[in-house]
């Protein structure tokens, strides 16, 4: 099934989750899109040991998972 994600939101623990619910839906074979808007276009901004949405990026993208900005 193809997923599109949509986050406009700036908190890092929305972004946070938005990655790692687009990590679990690769893992059960679906193709992914997470399309980032407005505030929420900085990923990374908010990155933290608590929030580790780099991580999560990382492992996204090496799973085919698209980011779109």
């Amino acid at each position: 099934m193809k997923i599109l994600l949509l986050v406009s939101n700036p908190d890092p623990e929305i972004k946070w989750n938005a990655v790692r619910f687009g990590n679990f839906l690769l893992n059960q074979g679906d193709d992914v899109t997470i399309f980032l808007n407005g505030p929420a276009a900085d990923l990374l901004a908010g990155d933290s040991e608590t929030f580790p949405i780099a991580e999560q990026a990382k492992l996204f993208t090496l799973s085919e998972g698209v980011l779109v900005a």
